[in-house]
């Protein structure tokens, strides 16, 4: 398609009311892992990751993040009329994650829910929807929800990266927003780099073609089609936050398009907890929430395999501040932690011993 990029914008201005990330408790050390196959620290590239713990899927951490979300805005329940879970690891194969968390989260039963799915970027694509839904007039609140406890084969390269976590954001009117949301934009094609067949327990990837011609070329394709149609560059930000599969990736797509280290410091929590997949982004933007002064830019990008990614720019409003008064802060849950110090027992955690 040739021609001018045309952003997606809404008929009235919304943002996002209030927002709540979830990271299980339970770290494994990724030189635990290496040292069960024989892989050297030098070869990894994340310290630790997060596993959920025994008794946590993605639907109880959803709703974890939910409740935080919905403890902030101080919304009427009969308001938030959507509870939209991105997720590539839902506890059922067929059943909604989407109504069990609009159950416990006590938005039933007059409540649009369903799940999302587009990878790594199916929490992003639940957020673009509930901006539209929102954003005709349609209703006054939506959730939109990004949690992941995603899986690896044993011995996998995706092993030392694949985690647990994510974010809820409760999109609603612009006037009661922490941040605003000027546009988004995405951007697909057909690539394959990573899937599952019907079945299979884990996930296949395409190794090296995950790097240049999937995540590189559809993060760029988002966000410079989004800075070019805005009239912006990276100066005109003064955070972005990107998905991040490893940090290598994140460092060199932040340096194609002109951001500094520092502008993507607080969202960068990969190296620490590993690569969430559908909430990566949505928990770097929780991070960056949490730092982010009003008046600031935030730029987003998302990834997801398959192939594509959503842009965003958002503007922080002066809200943020009581914002931050309620509730925990992504830094609360990365300093919570409780360390697995066996491969066996993080085996245990992930429902990777099976017993007949």
């Amino acid at each position: 398609m040739s021609g001018e990029v045309k952003l997606l914008r809404t008929h009235r201005p919304v943002g996002i009311t209030s927002y709540g990330a979830y990271i299980p408790r339970f770290r494994v050390r990724t030189e635990v892992i290496g040292a069960c196959w024989g892989v050297g620290p030098e070869r990894i590239p994340v310290r630790s990751k997060s596993v959920p713990g025994p008794d946590e899927d993605t639907t109880t951490m959803s709703i974890e993040a939910g409740w935080t979300a919905l403890e902030r805005a101080a919304v009427p329940v009969e308001d938030i009329r959507a509870v939209w879970v991105g997720s590539e690891s839902k506890p059922y194969a067929v059943k909604p994650t989407g109504t069990m968390v609009a159950e416990a989260l006590g938005l039933s039963p007059y409540v649009n829910a369903a799940d999302f799915e587009f990878a790594c970027k199916a929490g992003s694509e639940a957020m673009q929807a509930a901006i539209g839904f929102v954003g005709s007039g349609m209703a006054p609140y939506a959730m939109a929800i990004g949690m992941d406890t995603a899986q690896s084969a044993p011995g996998d390269s995706l092993e030392f990266t694949a985690a647990a976590g994510g974010a809820a954001y409760l999109i609603g009117p612009a006037e009661t927003a922490v941040c605003t949301i000027e546009a988004s934009l995405s951007y697909v094609t057909d690539t394959a780099d990573f899937f599952r067949n019907a079945h299979a327990h884990y996930p296949q990837h395409g190794r090296r073609f995950t790097g240049t011609p999937a995540y590189l070329a559809h993060s760029l394709g988002a966000a410079r089609g989004m800075l070019d149609s805005l009239g912006r560059t990276a100066k005109d930000y003064q955070w972005a936050v990107f998905h991040q599969p490893v940090p290598k990736f994140v460092r060199g797509l932040a340096k194609k398009l002109g951001f500094t280290p520092e502008q993507i410091e607080p969202g960068f929590l990969a190296p620490y907890i590993g690569n969430t997949y559908s909430g990566s982004s949505l928990l770097g933007l929780a991070a960056t929430l949490d730092r982010a002064a009003a008046g600031d830019r935030i730029f987003f990008t998302s990834y997801g395999s398959g192939a594509g990614s959503d842009s965003m720019s958002l503007i922080v409003t002066d809200r943020i501040r009581e914002m931050r008064m309620k509730g925990p802060m992504v830094a609360d849950y990365l300093a919570r932690k409780r360390e697995i110090r066996d491969y066996g027992v993080y085996l245990r955690h992930m429902n990777k011993i099976h017993t007949e």
